[in-house]
């Protein structure tokens, strides 16, 4: 696959009323008048990191608000605020961004470690050491949440497989069911889960 080239879309252009002077001097003289190449300005293009740098800074601001909309909820259901993000190699208008993590107790596990992430492609999380498997480049987004683990050799965190489908705890490309989702992991007991169900 060749290369991807991003280049700095120009300033917006002001609606002027030119387009209605063009027509009107076709009808009156059966010429077009065509721009200049002296007034085009040329294309800037961009380096990998200047795209990273602002899909970053997008992943980022839509990883706040959700926070915000997330901890916005109910004065019991509080998470911590970790919000980084990373892009794809290779594609660096491609990334996902970390919401919050958290532990709670899911299915018949008593305790579960696990992160909420937000994408702005749709894919499938990786089964072995890639965190993700055949991204789709088209518009879509995820919102998904992974159980995690502490890898002490390595010194990080990595996707706990044991549980459910490959650590994946959930996956959407619905902002409404992300949330609910994230607020019944978070949810401390029955009524409160009742409540989160009947939204």
């Amino acid at each position: 696959m060749s290369k991807l080239r991003y280049f700095a879309a120009g300033p917006e252009k002001k609606d002027t009323g030119l387009k209605a002077a063009i027509y009107v001097d076709f009808l009156r003289t059966g010429r077009i008048s065509r721009p200049s190449n002296e007034n085009r300005q040329p294309k800037r293009y961009l380096s990998y990191d200047e795209v990273a740098a602002r899909t970053g800074r997008k992943l980022e601001a839509a990883g706040t608000q959700a926070y915000e909309k997330i901890n916005g909820f109910h004065a019991s259901i509080r998470f911590p605020k970790m919000i980084f993000h990373r892009t794809i190699e290779g594609s660096p208008h491609l990334g996902y961004c970390h919401v919050t993590a958290a532990r709670t107790k899911f299915a018949e596990f008593d305790e579960v470690r696990w992160s909420f992430y937000m994408a702005n492609f749709y894919s499938e999380i990786g089964k072995d050491g890639a965190f993700f498997d055949d991204v789709k480049r088209g518009y879509s987004r995820m919102y998904f949440a992974v159980a995690t683990d502490v890898d002490k050799e390595a010194g990080k965190l990595v996707i706990n497989r044991t549980i459910r489908d490959g650590g994946l705890l959930f996956r959407t490309q619905d902002p409404k069911t992300a949330l609910k989702n994230v607020l019944m992991l978070g949810a401390k007991n029955d009524a409160l889960r009742a409540i989160i169900k009947a939204l």
